[in-house]
C-alpha cells in the first residue's frame, strides 16, 4: 500500500537551508495524525523516532534494559504498550474494515472486575449490575439508594456520582477510585462520558440477585494480532512521516513551526493533533477562559512469574491500593502474544500494566518513580499476582485524561483561536474529549479527505 504523497516533491524545496515550505502540514504521528496523512498525502511531523504515539506496542527482553521496536526475532521478549492497555472499540465499519486490512485484529469479550483488596472481593464491572456480590444489608441498602435518590441539578462530578449512585456505593468504589483516577479533581470538575457506568433501574434490580449481561461501552473489543505498532506501522507506510519533529514553538501569525532542532516549516493550513493546552501555549494565543485541567499518567510495564492468585480479568478497577495506583491491566489474560514465545504454552508468566494518576504535569522525580515502582512490585506481589520479576518498566503520559471547570468556555475558546489562524484540531487531545483509537482513526481519515491537496 505504498504510496507517494504529492506533498514529499513540492515540501523538498525551501526558501532556505532548515526551513520547508508546504501548504498543509499535520503535527503528530499517533493514529490521527496517521490516519490524516494517509488519507491526504500531507507531510507528518512526529516527535518520536517511530509512529503511533501512546497507542505503540515496544519490546522488553525478560532482565534486560532497552526496549525494541520490533520483536526480536527468537520471540523471546515482552510486548508493552506506551500507555498501558490501547484496546479498540467501538468504530465505523468503513474504518474497522480499514483497520483489519492494515493490521488483522482478534475480537475479545470484556473480562473486568472491581477489586476490593481488602476483603479480597472482586465484583465484575459495572459493578452497580452486581450488586448480589456483597453482603446483605449492604446490597439492600445500595439498591434503595440508587432507585430512589433525588435527581437534583448538580455542577461537578462528585455530585453526579453521589445522586446515581447513592452515598454507599459511592463511599465504598465511585469516591475513592475517582479520587485517585482524577487526582483529586473529581469534586471539582464537571460530569464527564456518564456512558462508562451506564444505570439500568432494570439490570440494578436484577443484578442484586441474579446474573446480568455486559453492559458498557466496550463489551467487546479488538487487538491487532501483531499488536499496536503493526496498525500504526500500516498507516505510516502510506504516509510521508518526518521523525525526530518535536514542535517547539508555533509562530501562529507567520504561520511557522520551529522544531527543537532548529528546523522550521512555513504552511498555509496546520493540522494539528497535539493536545489543545500545548497548542495554546506554543502559539502564546492569550485566552481570557483559565484553561480546563487534565490528568498526568504514570504507566507500570511489568512482566514476570505468574502468582497462584492472578485473576483471569483483563483489567481492574482498584479503588484503594498503598501504592497509589487506580488501575491494574493483564496483557497475557487478553492475548498470550503479549508474553515471551517459550512461556505461552505453559502459561507461567504474565504480563501487566499498572496506572496512577497524577495532577496535569507533575512529573515525579526519577527517585519518586523508583521508589513507586518498587512499592507496587510488592504490593502486586502481596496480592498473589506476581512472584518473580522479569521486566520493569516505567512509561509518563503527560496529557492522559482530560477534564473541563463546571460552566467553563475554554475549550471552545481555545478551538476558535486556533481555527482563526487555519490551524485545525483534531482527535481526542487536540480536541479535549474522550474517545478510543478507533474514532481517532474515523477523524483523521475524515480531515486529511477534506484537506488533500
Amino acid at each position: 500500500m505504498k504510496r507517494t504523497p504529492p506533498a514529499r516533491r513540492r515540501a523538498q524545496t525551501a526558501a532556505q537551508r532548515g526551513t520547508r515550505r508546504v501548504p498543509l502540514a499535520i503535527l503528530g504521528g499517533g493514529m490521527t495524525g496517521l490516519a490524516a496523512g494517509w488519507a491526504s498525502g500531507l507531510p507528518v511531523f512526529e516527535a518520536e523516532a517511530a509512529p503511533g504515539g501512546i497507542c505503540s506496542s515496544y519490546y522488553l527482553r525478560p532482565g534486560k534494559p532497552g526496549r525494541l521496536n520490533h520483536p526480536p526475532r527468537d520471540g523471546e521478549a515482552y510486548r508493552f504498550e506506551i500507555g498501558g492497555g490501547h484496546w479498540i472499540f467501538g468504530g465505523d465499519t468503513g474504518v474497522l474494515r480499514l483497520m483489519q486490512r492494515l493490521a488483522p485484529a482478534k475480537k475479545y469479550e470484556r473480562i473486568s472486575s472491581v477489586f476490593f483488596h481488602e476483603q479480597n472481593l472482586y465484583v465484575p464491572y459495572p459493578l452497580q449490575n452486581h450488586l448480589r456480590c456483597f453482603g446483605r444489608e449492604f446490597r439492600s441498602k445500595a439498591l434503595v439508594e440508587i432507585l430512589t435518590s433525588p435527581k437534583a441539578s448538580f455542577k461537578t462530578m462528585a455530585e453526579w456520582l453521589t445522586q446515581s449512585f447513592g452515598p454507599t456505593l459511592t463511599t465504598a468504589f465511585f469516591g475513592p477510585f475517582h479520587e485517585l483516577y482524577t487526582a483529586g479533581l473529581w469534586k471539582s470538575i464537571a460530569p464527564q462520558d456518564p456512558y462508562k457506568s451506564p444505570i439500568d433501574a432494570g439490570l440494578v434490580i436484577r443484578g442484586a440477585s441474579d446474573s446480568t449481561p455486559p453492559m458498557g461501552y466496550n463489551t467487546t473489543f479488538l487487538y491487532p494480532l501483531a499488536g499496536l505498532n503493526a496498525l500504526a506501522q500500516g498507516l505510516a507506510r502510506g504516509c510521508d512521516v518526518h521523525y525526530g519533529k518535536r514542535a517547539a514553538r508555533i509562530d501562529a501569525n507567520n504561520q511557522t513551526v520551529v522544531f527543537q532542532d532548529g528546523s522550521q516549516v512555513k504552511f498555509e493550513s496546520l493540522i494539528s493533533t497535539l493536545p489543545l493546552n500545548r497548542m495554546i501555549e506554543m502559539t502564546e494565543l492569550k485566552l481570557e477562559e483559565p484553561p480546563d485541567p487534565y490528568t498526568s499518567v504514570l504507566v507500570l510495564n511489568i512482566g514476570g512469574v505468574r502468582g497462584e492468585r492472578c485473576p483471569p480479568d483483563h483489567w481492574l478497577y482498584v479503588p484503594s491500593s498503598r501504592a497509589g495506583f487506580h488501575r491494574v491491566g493483564f496483557y497475557s489474560n487478553v492475548d498470550a502474544s503479549f508474553l515471551p514465545r517459550s512461556a505461552r504454552e505453559p502459561a507461567n508468566r504474565v504480563s501487566i500494566y499498572v496506572e496512577r494518576a497524577y495532577p496535569g504535569g507533575q512529573k515525579p522525580s526519577p527517585e519518586e518513580i523508583r521508589d513507586y515502582s518498587g512499592a507496587t512490585w510488592r504490593e502486586l506481589q502481596q496480592w498473589g499476582y506476581l512472584k518473580d520479576l522479569e521486566a520493569l518498566d516505567p512509561t509518563w503520559i503527560d496529557v492522559a485524561y482530560t477534564w473541563s471547570w463546571p460552566g467553563s468556555k475554554w475549550r471552545g475558546a481555545a478551538l476558535r483561536a486556533l481555527e482563526s489562524r487555519d490551524i485545525q484540531m483534531v482527535g481526542r487531545y487536540a480536541r479535549w474529549t474522550f474517545q478510543g483509537i478507533a474514532d481517532s482513526i474515523r477523524d483523521g481519515l475524515y480531515v486529511g479527505a477534506a484537506n488533500r491537496p
